[in-house]
């Protein structure tokens, strides 16, 4: 992780005086301010890139700070600290700008990686901005020699295709880099959204999807779980069973995902799989519970690929499941919690299908981890030279 500026505010200083010692330890910069007047003064003062700081606080709060920051100075990531019976204000600071919340009481281990999360995100925005800035100076170039070479125009064509198909990847890249840290959360769940996505893309196409939709039901698939940023680390990653309480809390996740998305366009069709695919044919799903064909249509294919993935994957307490056992169980519940067309054309493609693309996931996972194992460390470079 990269060290950076960050200004703590809070009206407490022995709150103030732990987090600057744990931050710096890790390498940060840190500077403290006793109140949100202070604060918003030091951000526009000073060049600090990361702000956490306490909602509650006397005269000005967090929230009218994190608006003032947003409206001054928004490339500055404002992390909240909220109460733990508070989180709906947290919610609203995340729909201000805020990049992410940590809830009080906390630990010192949950902080850092939360700064670590959203210094990670903040770094891929800025790789994506800066591409596409890149690509739109080319998409630029190639237009204006439009005008004066007619006889380019075949080639320029096939250069804005190509170009398009970039942006695509791009997307696709960026949403998988962003799922790959969410699912780092959950190790139960390895590269589960992966295999959900492309199980998710071959039942669709068999269902005769054709694009824009398929890829936006892809993208669906692929974000599912993202309202999880919002659920607690001490919920998310306990190791036992939820207590009611805390199951309420989780199932708040598929409206939580969809508030993330609600403002990226391109994401328009793909954020309604994220707020229902934990609806039911039936009806008795979350958290609308809709049902039969109400449910969309990317939804209603995703609860019977998640149903595949979820039995015939490894989990820590047993072996994943054979294919037969997941058709099984589809079958019994066709009609109740899955849609029946959909059961039967899952069935329509063969089981050594599904284990393909499984297969594929996994081959696709390791070339990554190979790739990103072949680039020497800044200290190997360092060495070398």
């Amino acid at each position: 992780m990269t060290p950076v500026h960050i200004l703590i505010v809070d009206d407490e200083r022995v709150i103030r005086e732990v987090l600057a010692e744990h931050l710096t330890d890790l390498g940060h910069t840190c500077t403290t301010a006793t109140n949100a007047f202070d604060g918003a003064a030091r951000v526009a003062a000073e060049a600090v890139d990361l702000v956490l700081s306490d909602i509650d606080m006397p005269g000005k709060d967090g929230i009218a700070m994190l608006q003032e920051i947003k409206r001054e100075r928004p490339d500055v990531d404002v992390i909240m600290v909220t109460g733990v019976i508070d989180t709906d204000t947290a919610l609203k600071a995340i729909r201000l700008g805020a990049a992410d919340y940590v809830t009080k009481p906390f630990n010192l281990e949950e902080v850092g990686i939360t700064i670590e999360r959203v210094l990670e995100r903040r770094r891929l925005q800025r790789e994506n901005r800066d591409y596409q800035v890149s690509l739109e100076h080319k998409v630029a170039e190639r237009t204006e020699e439009l005008e004066t070479k007619n006889r380019e125009v075949e080639k320029l064509y096939a250069d804005l295709q190509t170009a398009f198909a970039q942006i695509q990847d791009t997307y696709q890249n960026t949403l998988e880099a962003l799922v790959a840290a969410l699912d780092s959360r959950d190790t139960e769940t390895q590269d589960h959204s992966l295999r959900v996505a492309r199980f998710t893309h071959l039942l669709a196409e068999r269902l005769g999807v054709l694009e824009p939709e398929l890829s936006q039901i892809r993208w669906g698939a692929l974000l599912h779980d993202i309202g999880k940023i919002g659920i607690p680390d001490a919920i998310l990653r306990k190791p036992g069973k939820l207590t009611e309480e805390e199951w309420r809390v989780m199932r708040l996740h598929p409206e939580k995902g969809f508030r993330i998305l609600e403002n990226i366009p391109f994401l328009a069709r793909a954020r309604d799989i994220v707020l229902h695919h934990q609806e039911r044919f039936d009806g008795l799903g979350y958290p609308m519970r809709k049902s039969g064909e109400d449910i969309p249509l990317g939804a209603r294919i995703f609860a019977v690929v998640d149903t595949l993935d979820a039995m015939t994957s490894d989990r820590p307490y047993r072996k994943g499941l054979p294919y037969e056992r997941a058709r099984d169980e589809l079958l019994k519940y066709a009609g109740r919690q899955f849609d029946p067309r959909i059961v039967q054309a899952f069935l329509e493609i063969p089981a050594e299908r599904w284990l393909d693309e499984r297969r594929a996931v996994h081959e696709q996972v390791q070339r990554k981890q190979q790739n990103r194992l072949a680039i020497p460390s800044p200290v190997e470079v360092e060495t070398a030279g």
